[in-house]
């Protein structure tokens, strides 16, 4: 498995990279200044600072969880409107185009 990210510092951490490690995960990312080779983990990644990390402070690896967990499958799946897709959440485009 590969998880692929953008050039953020804390990816390359070396508790992140030993984690990865420890799962058998390697660690990709885009060329130096080539933010084009994976633009949906980009701006993935963009989306998910903006919104739900910078600025705050979990008080545990639970409530980090938890926290993505809602903003995934909850947020951004089903309610944030993505100019890519129509302005329509991800699962919305989905239903529509099956």
């Amino acid at each position: 498995m590969i998880f692929h990210t953008d050039r953020g510092i804390e990816y390359a951490a070396y508790r992140y990279q030993d984690e990865l490690s420890k799962h058998g995960i390697r660690h990709g990312v885009n060329r130096p200044g080539f933010c084009t080779d994976n633009a949906h983990m980009e701006s993935f990644f963009h989306s998910l600072k903006a919104e739900l990390i910078r600025g705050r402070v979990f008080k545990s690896e639970h409530e980090l969880r938890y926290s993505l967990n809602s903003y995934i499958n909850q947020f951004y799946n089903h309610k944030r409107l993505h100019s890519g897709i129509g302005y329509l959440p991800p699962a919305e485009f989905e239903r529509i185009a099956a």
